[in-house]
């Protein structure tokens, strides 16, 4: 198993990829090449992200990818109000995502926290 499979920041951002795409999988057909896929997208690149990250061989290149992963979980967070001012998304069906958004955030500002104190090259 590769390391990044460890991580509980690429655990929790494996598990808001799968709850955003069943909570867009509702919003109008007329929003699939709009919010849904802006959503979606940036779901996606959390993970991948972190992964990116994780496999450079630089600190501060470590440090810059996961930097964007968290701009990513800011930006789910911004859609997902943007989805409820529209009327798609209710608070009650964001709340459990929104807290594993914030959980994430969490986790990676530890791990930043972690590689921007480590002594590596």
């Amino acid at each position: 198993m590769t390391t990044y499979k460890k991580l509980d920041a690429w655990k929790q951002s494996m598990q808001i990829i799968t709850d955003i795409y069943q909570l867009t999988r509702t919003f109008p057909r007329e929003e699939m090449f709009g919010l849904t896929s802006q959503m979606r997208r940036a779901a996606i690149s959390v993970p991948a992200n972190i992964v990116e990250g994780i496999g450079r061989n630089y600190k501060k290149d470590t440090v810059q990818f996961l930097h964007i992963a968290r701009g990513s979980l800011y930006e789910i967070e911004t859609l997902l109000e943007i989805a409820i001012n529209l009327g798609y998304l209710g608070t009650e069906s964001t709340s459990g995502i929104s807290e594993l958004i914030n959980k994430t955030i969490k986790t990676l500002n530890g791990l930043i926290r972690y590689y921007e104190k480590a002594d590596l090259k």
